[in-house]
């Protein structure tokens, strides 16, 4: 199973930044996002620039209890000229801030689970930048590329967001609807030696790394398993062996809020 690269993934948050911020002053602020229709290359790139400026906050100051969070969010510039210095200063702080002084100190982490906080917000911040990079560039008609490495981390990350202690309190109705009686679901990645078998059991979903029958298969390259899942991909976009309706219907009821 690829690990995180903590390296790579700072070096990614600032790259996938940057390609985020070409994309968008590109494309235009008044331009809908067709992956999100919802936002504008506006609202994206107040949406980045604000959660890496909050994040850095967090781990800067070492927090720990969720009520003293940053309740202040970063001013974007109104100015679409000034968005790559901007978003720049955003990444390289957050990245910054993720430093290997940091890595395993006392920091709230939002998902719950067993993760030092400033690793849980590295992914985080890795997959804002990424799976928003692939918005920016789809607003702009351009191309995206994922390394297979970081695709397959997110992944990872993906699937232990979605079971959680966190994603069952704020996101019940998604929970209860992953839950069931034994299906199960296997997610391979054709590029890397990853693959990610997740059980539907009547207390919850469940996932781990490895290879095993199921009742479905979908397979692909790490980046086209990664986008299908954030569901920035249609489910054509890759392989599936097995009962495609559960494969329609998990993807169907695990969209983050922001999705």
């Amino acid at each position: 199973m690829t690990e995180l690269n903590v390296d790579h993934a700072r070096r990614a948050i600032v790259d996938h930044t940057r390609r985020l911020a070409e994309s968008a002053t590109a494309a235009g602020p008044g331009t809908a996002v067709p992956t999100t229709p919802k936002w504008t290359v506006a609202d994206l790139v107040g949406h980045l620039g604000q959660a890496q400026h909050w994040v850095a906050e967090i781990i800067e100051r070492r927090v720990t209890d969720p009520t003293q969070l940053p309740t202040e969010l970063a001013v974007p510039p109104t100015d679409p000229r000034q968005w790559q210095g901007w978003l720049s200063e955003s990444a390289q702080r957050v990245a910054n801030a993720c430093s290997d002084d940091a890595l395993d100190a006392p920091v709230f982490n939002a998902a719950g689970d067993g993760r030092s906080g400033t690793r849980f917000w590295l992914s985080s911040m890795l997959n804002e930048a990424v799976v928003h990079g692939f918005d920016a560039a789809a607003a702009a008609g351009r191309p995206a590329e994922v390394d297979a490495d970081i695709a397959a981390a997110l992944i990872s990350n993906h699937f232990t967001m979605l079971t959680s202690p966190t994603w069952a309190l704020q996101r019940p109705e998604s929970a209860r609807a992953i839950q069931g009686t034994g299906q199960t679901l296997h997610w391979l990645a054709t590029d890397t030696t990853d693959a990610w078998f997740v059980e539907r059991r009547p207390d919850g979903a469940t996932w781990q790394p490895g290879t095993q029958q199921a009742d479905v298969t979908v397979s692909g390259p790490a980046q086209s398993l990664l986008l299908t899942l954030t569901r920035r991909l249609p489910l054509a976009n890759t392989t599936t062996d097995g009962d495609i309706t559960l494969a329609r219907h998990w993807l169907d009821n695990t969209a983050h809020a922001s999705n």
